[in-house]
């Protein structure tokens, strides 16, 4: 099903880059500005198993992003100023934002330096459990276990299903199959149950994870300190919101605020919701967020932002720069607004 939607999504890029469609489209819908959802930037790797590869850009994509949009004459700005410009109504100039989800280390390795060549600021939406070392990043830990496994046995359904992953497109199915599993089970503390299940059964080490991948407090002390920077909020334990009872999912949001601003001495007035689709993030999402100070917060759906975004502060949405197409020809595509208003039938606004 991915792999479908993934060849949907190349095809529709293709069909707006090779025909034009998004010259002819971008003063309709570029908006008046972008949010830009990014989450690991660091160089590619080779291998053939890479089923979160969406998630991460190479510096170099990073670096013809941020030049595509310097010479269309586009403010590179902070989400601050994009609230600023947003309450205020002023759309005298088109604007971005960039924004990475989660808090890795490699934001500070590889995407600062680059976002330092433009003078570019970059928000980074921090997990407090990950910051802590104690978070669990299933999706990663699940990658690490179909790769090394060349089969694996999960309680899907109630009855325990085996599933090959002895080659790469059988590991690939095998992914999809379980992820979409654990995305639908009840609850987080079912995710990590069944996660931590199969990672002890294959020998691998989710516990160890964020350490390895994810910025600590004292690296994102100094980190905060680059003026380029701003931390967000990602909650406490990434966990989907809308599954949470209206208590859990407020204490996620208020503590990890909390959690941030204590350890660098600096208010946290953005949001980025965990997975932030229809499934995670709702009307009671952004009305909570609202209540509880957020100047902004981001959701996943995708699309530009438009004068009427200052009615959605806290259901903004974003454009994913995505690993599965990160060719620098398909940037005029990606900016002109024609391919999310396709994605949401050419409605301006998904905030319901």
């Amino acid at each position: 099903m991915k792999q479908l939607r993934n060849t949907v999504i190349r095809a529709g890029l293709e069909a707006l880059c090779f025909s034009g469609a998004h010259v002819l489209l971008r003063p309709v819908f570029a908006g008046v500005g972008a949010i830009f959802m990014l989450h690991h930037v660091r160089p590619g790797r080779d291998d053939a198993f890479q089923p979160n590869r969406h998630l991460e850009v190479e510096p170099d994509f990073l670096r013809a992003t941020l030049a595509h949009l310097r010479a269309l004459d586009i403010d590179i700005i902070s989400l601050d100023e994009a609230h600023r410009r947003l309450i205020e109504r002023n759309f005298t100039r088109r604007f971005a934002c960039f924004t990475f989800d989660d808090g890795y280390r490699d934001n500070r390795d590889f995407a600062l330096p680059v976002m330092r060549e433009f003078e570019a600021p970059l928000t980074v939406y921090v997990t407090s459990d990950f910051a802590d070392g104690s978070g669990r990043l299933w999706w990663i830990a699940l990658e690490r276990v179909i790769s090394a496994a060349s089969a694996i046995e999960v309680p899907i359904g109630g009855s325990t299903t085996r599933l090959d992953t002895s080659t790469v497109q059988a590991k690939r199915a095998a992914f999809d199959r379980i992820h979409d599993w654990l995305r639908a089970l009840p609850g987080e503390c079912d995710v990590q149950r069944e996660i931590s299940a199969l990672c002890i059964r294959h020998g691998i080490d989710d516990t160890a994870i964020a350490r390895e991948l994810c910025l600590s407090w004292d690296e994102l002390r100094q980190f905060a300190d680059d003026p380029l920077v701003t931390i967000g909020v990602h909650t406490v334990s990434h966990c989907n919101l809308a599954k949470q009872s209206e208590t859990i999912a407020s204490f996620e949001l208020t503590t990890s605020r909390a959690r941030i601003e204590d350890a660098l001495q600096r208010p946290a007035l953005h949001l980025a919701y965990p997975y932030g689709d229809r499934t995670a993030a709702g009307q009671r999402e952004f009305a909570l967020a609202k209540t509880i100070g957020f100047r902004t917060a981001v959701t996943t759906r995708p699309g530009m932002l438009f004068a009427e975004s200052a009615d959605h502060l806290t259901a903004l949405q974003r454009v994913s720069l995505n690993g599965n197409y990160q060719e620098a020809r398909l940037l005029p595509v990606l900016t002109s607004g024609a391919a999310t208003a396709m994605w949401n039938g050419f409605r301006r606004i998904d905030a319901a």
